[in-house]
């Protein structure tokens, strides 16, 4: 086998992988809609979480040790983690209210968020270019969100409201990719969300237990968002972020596909425009967010 032929396969396999984890997260997004209509969400995200943890300590703790928990800034990371335990705990009330897709759809106002944040927190630069490429974003945004959509106003406001909390721990997390390892901070959210999400459901036990079915889906959204996350993270040993970033933003398109085969939701033309905006928009930025980044040869 060439070293052409190899570096391909790789790339494809990177590629793959990050492809095989947004459809993992876009079916957890779905089934996590089809639970918390049955279910307390502290108790569904009480399974999510420790069923993570375990699954970490048990594959990943015999071969790496101390170093599968170990960080430099502890009390960042505890932010990070309770920030996404937030927007865990935001994302199971939008979805009682609003269709799957729609729901990421607008949570994907994020990266737009943390561009604009990141020129003020983190002292970054953006071109024109990317600007107008953010407003495209918004644009799609609007789109979905405009009056006559027939979506729940208050849903569309929790779900701003989880644009709001991933914005947050999307730019805590560039801060920490600096000095923490992507298993480390994985291991230490899955510990953190089990530990506060079992202690918010204990009053939550006067309500019906779930059938043995409902059970088994908790339990494999937390395997599917577990492997989700270590398949993404993998990704990016195998391809270059310029490759694995853009697709990312299939993450709402494979909701949108969940929606539609779970809950037979199909968006209007108006919305699946807006959709293909904000993917655009987004992808793009990925890409040039690393071209950008690359050093002059």
């Amino acid at each position: 086998m060439t070293a052409s032929v190899a570096e391909t396969r790789r790339l494809l396999l990177g590629i793959g992988m990050a492809t095989c984890a947004v459809a993992l997260f876009g079916l957890g997004d779905a089934l996590t809609k089809y639970l918390v209509e049955r279910q307390p969400i502290e108790r569904i995200a009480a399974l999510r979480y420790s069923i993570g943890t375990l699954m970490m300590l048990a594959v990943l703790a015999p071969r790496m040790r101390g170093r599968l928990w170990r960080i430099s800034r502890p009390w960042m990371v505890l932010v990070r983690s309770l920030t996404l335990a937030f927007a865990t705990l935001v994302m199971g009330y939008t979805l009682r209210l609003m269709p799957v897709g729609e729901t990421v759809a607008i949570m994907y106002l994020a990266p737009f968020a943390v561009m604009a944040l990141a020129v003020v927190l983190l002292g970054e630069k953006v071109t024109k270019t990317g600007w107008l490429l953010a407003a495209l974003g918004f644009a799609g945004v609007l789109l979905i969100v405009r009056p006559g959509a027939a979506l729940n106003p208050a849903g569309v406001g929790l779900a701003l409201c989880l644009a709001a909390a991933t914005t947050g721990f999307h730019l805590i997390t560039r801060v920490l990719t600096r000095t923490e390892t992507p298993i480390a901070l994985l291991f230490n959210a899955n510990l953190v969300g089990a530990v506060l999400f079992t202690l918010a459901a204990i009053p939550t036990a006067g309500a019906p237990w779930p059938t043995l079915f409902d059970t088994g889906l908790m339990v494999f959204l937390g395997v599917s968002f577990t492997i989700g996350h270590f398949l993404f993270a993998s990704a990016y040993r195998e391809a270059p972020a310029s490759l694995i970033a853009p697709v990312n933003y299939l993450h709402f398109v494979w909701a949108a596909l969940m929606g539609w085969a779970l809950f037979g939701h199909v968006p209007d033309g108006v919305t699946m425009i807006g959709m293909a905006m904000i993917l655009v928009s987004g992808a793009s930025i990925a890409v040039m967010a690393q071209y950008m980044s690359r050093p002059p040869r």
